[in-house]
């Protein structure tokens, strides 16, 4: 089986019986190696003791006293922070069970760690997936994505890829004489996809949602796959050309643009956000919907910003389906 996402950490984990993930002191000491987490060089006594202290023992207990030691208030901050995701990953025992525990709880934390939980739980969720089009489409879940036009077709790429392709440019003239642009983007097709299994964790490869049904059906199943495995129901996904005969019964924005989309909808007025995914999701046992819904198709609206840039919200799968019952923790 071949490997990606190697730094999520998804080889520091062990599969609890019911297949999630156990949170091992592997993975722990793995978060506070992290570069962000390190203390810097000018770091207080006090931030280079704790951190010594948890790399020894991830799981030491931590008192507000110890962080409050610290000189720098961003560096309390940090802390707090992470010693809230440590807690919550100790506590509830398994990766999925703390990322549920959180989003329900509306837990405040920087998008960089629920970015993080939610890399390892589609790992997890798409183990043996040899489709590298579904892996490359499900990193929107978890990395920010720019989008432009070319050909007519909507072009996918990595945020922070795009962002230093034009800090680049702007500082080397000649450079951006040359670079050609977007056009020099390297587009996932059939021909370069083998590539996409020795630079997974690059994120250099852009995609062309827009005029490949490939790219638009790989999320469609990485967002069955993410749901399926946390939520513990069977759902399908699939992606739709139109909208048409869409019944807005139900729907669940994707991202905070997909939601203004659907609202303006239900609202009867004119939308004015940019939408460029439409998916549809059935449920295998209608049973465990709502009443009202049961039986009834469920659409996830995918809208685009005036920056051109998708920021997918998983946490709005998680409480935004019409569930019957919250999905158990286990």
């Amino acid at each position: 089986m071949r490997e990606y996402w190697v730094a999520s950490g998804h080889h520091l984990t062990r599969l609890t019986a019911a297949g999630w993930m156990a949170v091992t002191d592997e993975l722990l000491l793995a978060w506070l190696a992290r570069p962000e987490v390190l203390p810097p060089d000018d770091a207080c006594p006090a931030e280079r003791g704790l951190h010594a202290r948890l790399m020894a023992a991830p799981r030491a207990p931590v008192a507000p006293a110890d962080i409050a030691a610290m000189a720098d208030p961003d560096a309390r901050e940090n802390w707090t922070f992470l010693i809230r995701l440590r807690d919550a990953l100790v506590g509830a025992g398994t990766v999925e069970g703390a990322y549920l525990a959180l989003v329900r709880a509306g837990e405040k934390l920087p998008l960089v760690f629920y970015d993080q939980l939610v890399q390892l739980i589609l790992r997890n969720a798409l183990d043996g997936c040899a489709d590298v089009y579904v892996l490359r489409a499900a990193e929107l879940f978890f990395r920010p994505q720019r989008g432009h036009v070319s050909d007519g077709a909507l072009i996918l790429a990595d945020e922070e890829l795009i962002a230093e392709m034009e800090a680049e440019q702007h500082s080397s003239p000649l450079t951006a004489m040359f670079a050609g642009g977007p056009g020099e983007l390297d587009i996932l097709r059939d021909d370069n996809a083998w590539t996409y299994w020795s630079r997974s964790d690059a994120h250099v490869m852009a995609i062309n949602f827009g005029g490949d049904a490939k790219a638009r059906e790989g999320l469609a199943f990485a967002i069955a796959a993410f749901v399926t495995h946390l939520l513990g129901h069977d759902v399908s996904v699939r992606p739709l050309a139109s909208a048409e005969g869409v019944d807005l019964r139900w729907f669940v924005g994707l991202d905070q643009v997909g939601t203004a989309f659907g609202n303006a909808l239900w609202r009867g007025d004119e939308p004015r956000e940019t939408l460029v995914g439409l998916f549809a999701l059935d449920f295998a046992d209608p049973s465990v919907m709502l009443p009202q819904v049961a039986g009834h198709q469920v659409f996830l609206l995918m809208g685009m910003g005036a920056d051109m840039t998708i920021r997918l919200k998983p946490q709005n799968l998680v409480g935004g389906l019409p569930l019957a019952q919250p999905a158990q923790l286990h």
